[in-house]
């Protein structure tokens, strides 16, 4: 049973919100926040990107930036930027893209359940970076962004959700830069908050779809917070994080593809024929083709794009991991190939989300930064729970999902 519970929010006013509102964190450069920020004092960046605060060039892990962090939202306070709900409640947080619109149910998510595996992950964790949003939640004691979580479809919420959704919102805005919509509405009223906080405590687990180092750093604290106090006070909003947990047939998940530096020692026509032993290679010439199911891949090498089918026997259809298609390249043709064994530390690949489009794998092998590209089929919201309900971990870099949650339209304070 997932617990999650309502919680008084922290909110930017109505005229103030697209002022406030930002990208993540951890979807931007220091740089890249300095440029977005600009002149604006309101703009969220300046709490969970405080380097922007400093001469450029100053270590964005410099204790002074934490603090600096904490001053600024201390001040985003004190100046009504951001102002606390009377009351406990619920939020439900819409995002369109493309003409699709997912709801989610922004909550606060229980610390003990993510201990105890109710809320599930499906990738590994790095520490340096938990420690960074550590950091960062001790000196604000508040969850400053939420987390992204999934839940299986329930139509009881799916009903609720509609109603809200036929109504006015609070906010509603097109975000600069991607053009995707948001919009946002308060469940204030007491029989609704009742009714979602039940039909979670009937869920038998919630999935995280994105932020594992947010969701990890955040129930970290939540538990020493919780130690420090002796387990006394178990309604305590500090054994609580803030997430927004979205119906997993609403989300949708990109493909994340691959540019690699050079061949090894293959020339471009050894490399193609080496990968006859395990594909059958069909050139397509030089228009972009995109995988169109499982099992299948695009190549680009000098400027000609290959459609790759995986050959019968070259993999476990019986394993959840090995019949992923991260998987099969990963090990045909990156490691076996390529000799590129560790995909987060090798320096000879990098990664690209499937929101800038084939012409940005393109775009980097023809300009000479990259010899080839390599375009997947996108992993599936079931698979990522098949794989998470067995306590198995995804291979890096395997899923990339859009739209992303925007920060600033509510803070979830710990004290």
């Amino acid at each position: 049973m997932a617990w999650v519970k309502p919680f008084k929010g922290l909110r930017p006013p109505k005229d103030l919100v697209e002022r406030v509102e930002c990208r993540p964190y951890d979807v931007l450069s220091s740089e890249e926040a300095r440029i977005e920020a600009g002149d604006n004092e309101m703009s969220l960046y300046h709490v969970i990107r405080p380097e922007i605060d400093f001469p450029e060039g100053t270590d964005e892990y410099a204790s002074c930036v934490y603090e600096k962090g904490a001053e600024n939202f201390a001040k985003f306070q004190r100046n009504g930027w951001l102002v606390e709900d009377a009351k406990p409640m619920y939020y439900i947080y819409a995002q369109t893209m493309n003409g699709r619109t997912q709801h989610g149910i922004v909550l606060g998510a229980s610390v003990k359940d993510y201990m105890d595996g109710i809320i599930k992950k499906h990738e590994l964790t790095r520490h340096e970076k938990e420690e960074d949003r550590m950091k960062h939640i001790r000196i604000t004691d508040a969850n400053i962004e939420p987390v992204f979580l999934a839940y299986p479809d329930n139509a009881a919420l799916a009903s609720l959700i509609d109603r809200y959704a036929r109504r006015e919102p609070e906010y509603d805005f097109v975000a600069p830069i991607d053009g995707f919509r948001h919009r946002f509405w308060l469940v204030d009223d007491e029989a609704d908050i009742d009714a979602i906080t039940k039909e979670f405590a009937a869920i038998p687990a919630l999935y995280i779809a994105d932020g594992h180092h947010r969701t990890a750093a955040a129930a970290l604290v939540g538990q020493e917070k919780a130690l420090a106090h002796g387990g006394t006070h178990p309604e305590a909003e500090y054994n609580y994080f803030m997430a927004v947990c979205f119906p997993a047939s609403e989300l949708t998940i990109l493909d994340y593809n691959r540019v690699v530096k050079d061949l090894g020692c293959y020339t471009s026509d050894e490399f193609l024929q080496a990968l006859e032993k395990d594909f059958e290679v069909t050139c397509m010439g030089g228009s972009a083709y995109k995988p169109a199911q499982p099992h299948e891949f695009s190549l680009y090498l000098d400027e000609k794009w290959y459609r790759l089918r995986v050959l019968p026997g070259r993999f476990d259809e019986n394993d959840p991991i090995d019949v992923l298609d991260v998987t099969i390249s990963s090990r045909l043709i990156l490691d076996e190939l390529l000799g590129i064994k560790d995909l987060r530390r090798d320096k000879r690949i990098d990664f690209v989300g499937g929101l800038r489009g084939l012409d940005e794998l393109k775009r980097r092998c023809d300009s000479g930064e990259m010899k080839m590209a390599l375009a997947l089929y996108p992993v599936s919201m079931q698979q990522i729970m098949d794989i998470a309900d067995c306590g198995k971990i995804m291979p890096p870099k395997a899923t990339w999902f859009e739209p992303k949650l925007r920060s600033g339209l509510v803070i979830h304070k710990l004290s």
